[in-house]
């Protein structure tokens, strides 16, 4: 919901008030957080060539700035380090409106389709795990949520559905369960203010979400496929629930989606480098931290395997892209629900890479095992991995979820034993072992893990 401050002359007439207005998007508003140690944008539209000022209470710095003939304005705040509650005071023409109850910290965007969008309390029979006892405790003041509505545009938009609001119960459990447990872990863990949006929308593949001028440098993507997504153009999402907060300053992004995808792997593992490269060039505040989730397998059915799509957003994580990481869930995927019910995990996972690669702070893992090298000796095939220096476990059971291959690429069951220095594989009807794949089923739970309990991705290496 759009808020629009109104500020009124003392003249009354009897058709009604006299007015000029100032108009601040959505996005701003009571109970938000603005980005710690940045330069945070505030606008909005005034009347045109007129002086806007504005005073924040965390320094009483005043800023000063006319509208443009078209009524725009924007002016950059210079923010603390964190803390709050603070007001932000904007004047035009004589009259004074408030921000109140403005925390300092830090922001995250949470995107992605319905895994994303499912809210604490779940969807029709299906649950989030331990979500009712969660959300009785989730009272929190530093903690704010702002979910933007569903929307459409073959036109970038300049506001959207939605307003801030603090994390109480009864806003806590229509929020976004991931994004919720992500931001409740980064808030336990650096002890400072979070805001979470989520833009979030079930059903829905990836390139909707992506501008109109990086969507059209896929040639694979052809016009009549781009007519299909919601609404005409293909960056319908983006525009509507994307670009009116660009320019907002955040910290980064999670991202959760994928499952819309899962027919053409070759494809995404282009189009997720290419949002990637897309928002931080529409933000333009540099290389911001990206984690996203690979989907959990899941019994999708003919045709096709969900293991190729896990696998192109295992290969996304290995590219030079800086700044970005993949959550597994080998672990905790359900047979028959796409929509899995342990969030906690998810959101947890996300943090994990958060807390380690945007705020440095060590000690903490946030991968699982990622194939380094694999070596033949014979009939032996030898895997090393990182993200696991002290060592692996499957937590005593057999592991049963590798096959190998020689160069007829017949694969074949492989006898697998955890050793000091990675995983050894054998089959007896494999005489020159060249390739390896690894939990490549549509539905499988993974039994291969760091000591840190977080799960290996499946895989499928060829020797080259």
């Amino acid at each position: 919901m759009k808020l629009k401050f109104i500020i009124t002359f003392s003249c009354i007439l009897i058709s009604g008030w006299l007015r000029a207005e100032v108009e601040l998007p959505s996005i701003f508003g009571d109970h938000m957080v603005l980005q710690r140690n940045s330069n945070a944008a505030l606008w909005g539209k005034a009347d045109a060539k007129t002086e806007v000022s504005i005073i924040t209470s965390w320094d009483d710095r005043k800023y000063i700035k006319e509208s443009d003939k078209n009524g725009n304005w924007k002016i950059e705040l210079a923010t603390p380090n964190a803390g709050g509650p603070y007001s932000i005071s904007i004047k035009n023409q004589g009259v004074t409106i408030k921000l109140k109850d403005v925390l300092i910290g830090e922001v995250w965007v949470c995107a992605g389709q319905s895994n994303m969008a499912m809210a604490m309390k779940g969807l029709k029979n299906q649950p989030i795990l331990g979500a009712n006892r969660e959300v009785a405790v989730s009272t929190n003041e530093n903690i704010r949520l702002f979910n933007i509505g569903n929307d459409i545009s073959d036109a970038p938009l300049s506001d959207f559905k939605g307003q801030w609001k603090e994390c109480v119960p009864q806003h806590v459990v229509q929020f976004s369960a991931v994004a919720y447990y992500y931001g409740k872990l980064l808030n336990e863990a650096l002890d400072i203010p979070v805001g979470l949006i989520t833009t979030c929308r079930g059903g829905t593949k990836i390139e909707p979400w992506i501008s109109g001028n990086t969507i059209n440098e896929f040639e694979f993507i052809a016009k009549n496929e781009k007519e299909g997504w919601y609404g005409r153009k293909p960056s319908s999402l983006y525009n509507a629930m994307v670009h009116p907060m660009v320019g907002y300053s955040i910290s980064g992004v999670i991202w959760y989606q994928g499952e819309s995808n899962m027919q053409k792997p070759n494809q995404y593992e282009q189009l997720l480098p290419g949002l990637i490269r897309d928002w931080r060039a529409e933000w333009g505040i540099g290389d911001f931290g990206f984690y996203y989730v690979q989907i959990a397998p899941f019994n999708y059915g003919e045709p096709g395997n969900s293991a190729f799509i896990r696998d192109a957003m295992r290969k996304v994580s290995l590219q030079k892209i800086p700044n970005i990481g993949m959550v597994s869930l080998m672990d905790i995927g359900e047979q028959n629900n796409i929509h899995i019910a342990d969030k906690k995990t998810v959101g947890e996972r996300l943090a994990f890479l958060a807390l380690n690669k945007t705020y440095g702070l060590s000690g903490i893992e946030y991968s699982g095992p990622v194939l380094r090298e694999m070596v033949a000796e014979g009939k032996l095939l030898k895997l090393y991995f990182d993200h696991a220096e002290n060592g692996l476990t499957s937590y005593g059971k057999p592991l049963t979820q590798f096959e190998i291959a020689g160069k007829n690429k017949r694969y074949f069951r492989a006898k697998a034993i955890i050793t000091r220095e990675g995983v050894l594989l054998q089959a007896d009807r494999v005489e020159e072992p060249v390739s390896v794949r690894y939990a490549f089923e549509d539905f499988v739970v993974g039994e291969l893990f760091n000591t840190q309990g977080l799960p290996a991705s499946s895989f499928w290496i060829e020797n080259q």
